[in-house]
Protein backbone atom coordinates (compact mmCIF):
# COMPACT_ATOMS: atom_id res chain seq x y z
CA UNK A 1 0.00 0.00 0.00
CA UNK A 2 1.16 3.36 -0.94
CA UNK A 3 2.23 5.81 1.61
CA UNK A 4 -0.41 9.09 1.91
CA UNK A 5 2.07 12.02 0.65
CA UNK A 6 2.20 14.57 3.29
CA UNK A 7 1.90 18.26 2.42
CA UNK A 8 5.22 20.28 2.55
CA UNK A 9 5.52 23.42 4.86
CA UNK A 10 5.18 24.63 8.35
CA UNK A 11 1.92 23.34 10.06
CA UNK A 12 0.02 26.62 9.72
CA UNK A 13 1.08 25.84 5.60
CA UNK A 14 -0.09 22.35 5.95
CA UNK A 15 -3.43 23.08 7.88
CA UNK A 16 -4.25 25.63 4.99
CA UNK A 17 -3.72 23.36 2.17
CA UNK A 18 -5.64 20.64 4.29
CA UNK A 19 -8.38 22.80 4.66
CA UNK A 20 -8.70 23.40 0.70
CA UNK A 21 -7.90 27.35 1.18
CA UNK A 22 -6.65 30.05 -0.76
CA UNK A 23 -3.48 31.29 0.48
CA UNK A 24 -0.27 33.16 -1.12
CA UNK A 25 3.28 32.39 1.18
CA UNK A 26 5.02 35.43 1.15
CA UNK A 27 8.99 35.29 2.21
CA UNK A 28 11.52 37.22 2.77
CA UNK A 29 15.03 37.13 4.73
CA UNK A 30 14.78 37.93 8.64
CA UNK A 31 17.11 40.40 10.00
CA UNK A 32 17.87 39.00 13.49
CA UNK A 33 18.59 43.26 14.19
CA UNK A 34 14.94 44.60 13.69
CA UNK A 35 13.33 45.76 16.65
CA UNK A 36 9.82 44.53 15.69
CA UNK A 37 9.16 41.49 13.71
CA UNK A 38 5.21 42.60 12.53
CA UNK A 39 6.65 45.87 10.93
CA UNK A 40 9.76 43.92 9.45
CA UNK A 41 7.53 41.75 7.56
CA UNK A 42 5.00 45.22 6.21
CA UNK A 43 8.09 46.70 4.92
CA UNK A 44 9.82 43.38 3.04
CA UNK A 45 6.66 42.92 1.50
CA UNK A 46 5.63 45.72 0.74
CA UNK A 47 2.42 46.11 2.30
CA UNK A 48 1.03 48.65 4.84
CA UNK A 49 1.14 47.57 8.38
CA UNK A 50 -2.35 47.77 8.23
CA UNK A 51 -2.66 44.33 6.73
CA UNK A 52 -0.37 42.52 8.59
CA UNK A 53 -1.47 40.89 12.07
CA UNK A 54 0.39 39.78 14.50
CA UNK A 55 -0.26 36.37 16.66
CA UNK A 56 0.19 37.87 20.39
CA UNK A 57 -0.75 34.91 23.07
CA UNK A 58 -2.17 36.37 26.26
CA UNK A 59 -3.98 34.84 29.50
CA UNK A 60 -7.32 35.72 30.68
CA UNK A 61 -8.32 34.35 33.73
CA UNK A 62 -5.62 31.50 33.33
CA UNK A 63 -6.28 30.36 29.83
CA UNK A 64 -4.34 31.29 27.30
CA UNK A 65 -5.84 32.77 24.25
CA UNK A 66 -4.75 34.47 20.44
CA UNK A 67 -5.11 37.95 20.10
CA UNK A 68 -4.49 38.33 16.39
CA UNK A 69 -3.88 42.27 15.81
CA UNK A 70 -2.75 44.83 13.12
CA UNK A 71 1.22 45.56 13.58
CA UNK A 72 0.07 49.32 13.48
CA UNK A 73 -1.94 48.93 16.76
CA UNK A 74 -1.15 47.35 19.85
CA UNK A 75 -3.11 44.82 21.86
CA UNK A 76 -6.12 46.45 24.44
CA UNK A 77 -5.96 43.59 27.44
CA UNK A 78 -9.22 44.92 28.51
CA UNK A 79 -10.91 44.71 25.39
CA UNK A 80 -9.42 41.46 24.83
CA UNK A 81 -10.70 40.17 28.16
CA UNK A 82 -14.10 41.67 27.37
CA UNK A 83 -14.30 39.30 23.70
CA UNK A 84 -13.77 36.07 25.79
CA UNK A 85 -16.22 37.17 28.33
CA UNK A 86 -12.82 37.55 30.85
CA UNK A 87 -12.36 39.90 33.91
CA UNK A 88 -8.73 39.82 33.47
CA UNK A 89 -5.91 39.58 30.68
CA UNK A 90 -2.02 39.55 30.39
CA UNK A 91 0.36 38.63 28.19
CA UNK A 92 1.31 34.92 28.73
CA UNK A 93 4.90 33.93 29.29
CA UNK A 94 6.83 33.97 26.02
CA UNK A 95 8.31 30.35 26.94
CA UNK A 96 4.46 28.81 27.91
CA UNK A 97 3.34 30.57 24.32
CA UNK A 98 6.01 29.10 22.61
CA UNK A 99 5.86 25.36 24.12
CA UNK A 100 1.49 25.65 23.91
CA UNK A 101 1.80 26.45 20.29
CA UNK A 102 4.56 25.01 19.08
CA UNK A 103 6.13 27.71 17.15
CA UNK A 104 8.74 30.64 18.17
CA UNK A 105 8.27 34.04 19.13
CA UNK A 106 8.49 36.42 16.30
CA UNK A 107 6.99 33.46 13.91
CA UNK A 108 3.40 32.11 15.80
CA UNK A 109 1.29 31.83 13.39
CA UNK A 110 -2.48 31.71 14.42
CA UNK A 111 -2.87 28.22 12.35
CA UNK A 112 -1.98 24.90 13.20
CA UNK A 113 -0.97 25.60 16.53
CA UNK A 114 -0.14 22.16 18.31
CA UNK A 115 -2.82 23.01 21.05
CA UNK A 116 -5.97 24.68 19.44
CA UNK A 117 -6.53 27.95 21.89
CA UNK A 118 -9.37 30.39 21.46
CA UNK A 119 -8.44 32.83 18.86
CA UNK A 120 -10.05 36.71 19.08
CA UNK A 121 -9.47 38.58 15.60
CA UNK A 122 -8.96 42.37 15.80
CA UNK A 123 -12.49 43.72 13.65
CA UNK A 124 -10.40 46.07 11.30
CA UNK A 125 -9.18 42.96 9.59
CA UNK A 126 -12.83 43.22 7.87
CA UNK A 127 -11.68 46.30 6.28
CA UNK A 128 -9.25 44.54 3.78
CA UNK A 129 -9.70 42.04 1.69
CA UNK A 130 -6.62 40.20 2.74
CA UNK A 131 -4.37 40.18 5.67
CA UNK A 132 -0.88 39.25 5.94
CA UNK A 133 -0.36 36.39 9.67
CA UNK A 134 3.13 34.49 10.42
CA UNK A 135 2.93 31.32 8.33
CA UNK A 136 4.60 29.77 11.66
CA UNK A 137 8.36 31.07 11.27
CA UNK A 138 9.98 34.26 11.17
CA UNK A 139 10.48 35.49 7.59
CA UNK A 140 7.48 33.60 6.04
CA UNK A 141 3.56 35.01 6.23
CA UNK A 142 0.57 33.59 4.42
CA UNK A 143 -1.92 36.18 2.62
CA UNK A 144 -5.04 34.85 2.92
CA UNK A 145 -9.13 36.74 3.09
CA UNK A 146 -9.94 37.29 6.48
CA UNK A 147 -12.80 35.48 7.27
CA UNK A 148 -10.92 32.61 5.93
CA UNK A 149 -8.64 33.12 9.13
CA UNK A 150 -11.87 33.41 11.10
CA UNK A 151 -13.12 30.03 9.66
CA UNK A 152 -9.91 27.81 10.45
CA UNK A 153 -9.14 29.11 13.95
CA UNK A 154 -12.84 29.28 14.48
CA UNK A 155 -12.08 32.89 15.90
CA UNK A 156 -14.47 35.53 17.04
CA UNK A 157 -13.93 38.98 15.87
CA UNK A 158 -13.93 41.98 17.90
CA UNK A 159 -11.94 45.31 18.23
CA UNK A 160 -9.22 44.56 20.71
CA UNK A 161 -6.77 46.57 19.17
CA UNK A 162 -5.76 50.22 20.10
CA UNK A 163 -3.87 52.67 17.62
Amino acid sequence: MAKKKQPAGTPAIVALTAAGAGFTVHAYEHDPAHPSYGEEAAQAMGVSPDRVFKTLIAEVDGELVVAVVPVSGSLDLKALAAAVSGKRAAMADPALAERTTGYVRGGISPLGQRKRLRTVLDASASAHPTICVSAGRRGLEVELPPATLAALTSATTSPISRP
